[in-house]
């Protein structure tokens, strides 16, 4: 028998495997030097190819950069993840990230699980 955990689990992975494929590259809109535009879901189907683009322009900048998510219209705990995945990679390379226009969602999720701080510091 299987877990209702694990079931939601299976649901969720079948959903990610069927969920329609984004172009990141694209998705990354350069608004101004160092300033980016996210056009695209920060959600656990998206997260592996957004991750190597945002890290590519965290390792292009020489000092800050910013990821304005005004654009992002849905996502979940693994875009959250990939936020803080991005802030540490920033830090690494002695960048500064901001997030500029978090949606409200994702504020509130990052608040749920106790990290808006570094959110918000991102700011």
């Amino acid at each position: 028998m299987v877990a209702p955990s694990d079931d939601a689990a299976v649901r969720g992975l079948h959903a990610a495997a069927e969920a329609p494929r984004i172009d990141a590259e694209r998705a990354f809109v350069e608004v101004s030097s160092g300033r980016y535009r996210l056009e695209a879901p920060l959600t656990f189907a998206t997260v592996p190819s957004l991750r190597h683009v945002g890290l590519s322009r965290i390792a292009a900048e020489h000092s800050a950069l910013s990821f304005d998510l005004q654009q992002v219209a849905v996502s979940d705990s693994a875009g959250l993840a990939l936020l803080i995945d991005w802030l540490a990679e920033a830090r690494k390379r002695q960048r500064t990230l901001h997030y500029e226009h978090v949606p409200e969602a994702l504020r509130a999720l990052a608040q749920l699980s106790d990290v808006e701080s570094l959110i918000s510091a991102a700011q």
